[in-house]
Formats: structure tokens, sequence, C-alpha cells
């Protein structure tokens, strides 16, 4: 199994990308390959003579930067490491694709290279949220800001498939995220998504905001508005919550001590919520493995991502994709 990647994506690229590729290596008990597409002179500098028989370098002399339009990349852009490296899918020279950088540019070359699942109308980012029990699956986390009720269901599908194909739990239970739990509540496009929904066989109604983390919902569906603010806010709330424990622990000495007894309590939930543990998330509905990475991932967030990757393809996420599509829809 081979992985394209994004040297040059990332707010801490190349050393990341890289890095996160040889930690992969090293840990996976599979046979695994590495491009690394960007610039090779850079690539070359962070590998330091860490030469791999694993690892190939394919050259590219332009980089997409935050300051580009997404859409546009994809003929503005085309020698970039990213849309370099998704043509690679694209011609059968990688199994999958992975990149931190501009997430509308890798979006938008994915649909545009990649193209969609057939039946699918939208693609979706889902990504995995740890709890107590299974965990959950969130969709969509920022592909479609504006989205229709047929959109959201296709995000139910794609999602659910997601949960049980790369987690390993069959015929998870699906959620509307909703500010209110009676089947009348919400906008327009949340009244019309719970009667679509209705109609499946796993799901379990509207899911208030206070119950995100322990409703009986595995799979849990929005417009990618609600989604991104949903996962930005849940990314920074534990930095931000032991921030605040270790500012109030300098405040006494009590303080101090009982701080340092709750440490590997904390130190275990910053680890267990931490994004990185979980490396990015696949963009749904289009017709290839395109992993999405936050922007400020590190080596380890990188190496996650080639695991689900691998996760992906092992246990045919596309293909069960579209049938499920077709049986639903009738296509």
């Amino acid at each position: 199994m081979k992985f394209a990647l994004d040297a040059m994506g990332g707010d801490f690229a190349p050393h990341a990308v890289i890095q996160g590729a040889l930690d992969a290596l090293e840990k996976t008990s599979k046979p695994l390959g590495i491009i690394l597409v960007g610039d090779e002179t850079a690539i070359h500098k962070e590998l330091d003579g860490r030469n791999t028989d694993a690892i190939e370098i394919f050259h590219t002399d332009e980089v997409v930067t935050m300051e580009d339009k997404g859409s546009k990349v994809f003929k503005q852009k085309p020698n970039s490491s990213l849309v370099q490296g998704i043509r690679m899918v694209k011609n059968g020279d990688a199994d999958g694709f992975i990149s931190a950088g501009h997430t509308g540019a890798v979006m938008s070359t994915s649909l545009l290279s990649l193209g969609r699942i057939p039946g699918v109308r939208r693609p979706a980012l889902a990504a995995f949220f740890p709890t107590e029990g299974r965990g959950k699956v969130l969709c969509d986390v920022g592909a479609n800001p504006d989205a229709k009720p047929e959109h959201l269901v296709q995000f139910a599908l794609m999602a659910s498939h997601y949960y049980d194909h790369v987690e390993g739990f069959a015929s998870p239970k699906i959620g509307l995220i909703n500010i209110g739990a009676e089947p009348s509540k919400g906008s327009e496009l949340y009244v019309e998504t719970y009667k679509l929904l209705s109609e499946m066989p796993n799901f379990v109604g509207n899911i208030e905001g206070r119950h995100l983390l322990t409703s009986e919902a595995d799979v849990l569906i929005c417009d990618g508005f609600v989604g991104n603010t949903l996962l930005k806010f849940a990314e920074f709330w534990i930095t931000f919550f032991t921030n605040e424990i270790k500012t109030k622990s300098d405040e006494k000495l009590s303080y101090k001590i009982g701080a340092s007894l709750m440490k590997p309590i904390l130190n275990d939930l910053i680890n267990r919520f931490d994004y990185e543990e979980h490396g990015g998330v696949p963009l749904l509905g289009v017709n290839g493995i395109s992993i999405v990475c936050h922007g400020s991932s590190g080596p380890r967030s990188i190496m996650n991502s080639i695991f689900l990757g691998q996760k992906c393809i092992e246990n045919n996420l596309i293909a069960d994709t579209q049938k499920s599509l077709a049986n639903h829809f009738g296509n």
C-alpha cells in the first residue's frame, strides 16, 4: 500500500510530514510505501541522509499557500505538491493522499481530479470524537456550510460506513444535531432532514448540544457550518481547561499539591482528546482516499493519518459506500 504525502502542506512542513512518514514506516506491521511530494531540496535536507527503500521523492516547484483560492488551485498551480499528490491517486500511482495544507484546495482538487462516488451529491468531512464508550463521528465538519436535507441524508449514510469500516462498529445509530429533541425544532433544513432520516432504521432522533457526547447516537449529522464550529471548539476546550488549571495551581501551595496529584488524569484526558491521536479526516464521497489533516498537525497526526488511510482501503470503504447509496436511493 502506498500513500502520497503533501510534504509542503501544513504549518510545520516539511518536518512534521516527513517525520510522521518515518514514524509510520517504523511502527507499521504491514507493507507500506511513501511518496513525499514537494521540493526535493527541502525534503532531502529534512531527511538528512535517512534513506529508506520505502520512500520515494516526487519533485514539484509550486506550493499552495493559505492565500490561494482553493477552487482555483487545480488550474493555477498544477505542479504543486497538493495537486500532483492527488493526481497520483487518480492515476493509480498511490492508494491514497494525505495533506495538512489548504483544506479548500484539497477538497476542490479531489473533486475535480478524483470525481465523486456514483450517486454522491456533495462530499463531506467526518471527524472522530473520543468518548467513554465507542466514540462518535461528526459529519459534516466543514465541507458544506450550505446544505440541503438530501445532502444531510447522504452524509448520514457515508459517515455510518466510515464509523463501521474504520472504527469497527456495525449498524451505528444516527442522530441529528439540533436545538431541541422535538421533530419540529430547528430551521427548515433540520425539520425536513428529520423527516427523511426518520425513514432510516438506525435513526434515533434529534440530539441537543448538551447530549452530543453522551447520547446513544454513534453518528452525529449536521451541516458544515455547525460541524466546523463544534470541531474547532472541541479541539480548543481541553487545552483551555488544562491551562486554567495550571494558572490556578500557581496561586496557592495547596493547589499545586492537588494539581500534581491530578496530573496523570489530566494527561490521560489530554491524550485522549488530542486530535493528533486520531489523525486527519477523510473526504467522504470522493472516488479515492483523500485525507485532510489539521493545519498545525505534528508527526503523530501525520502517522495516524497514514494508518487511517490503510484502514479505509483494507475495509473497502469507497466500494461499500457506493453500494449503500445505490441501495438507499435506487441509483
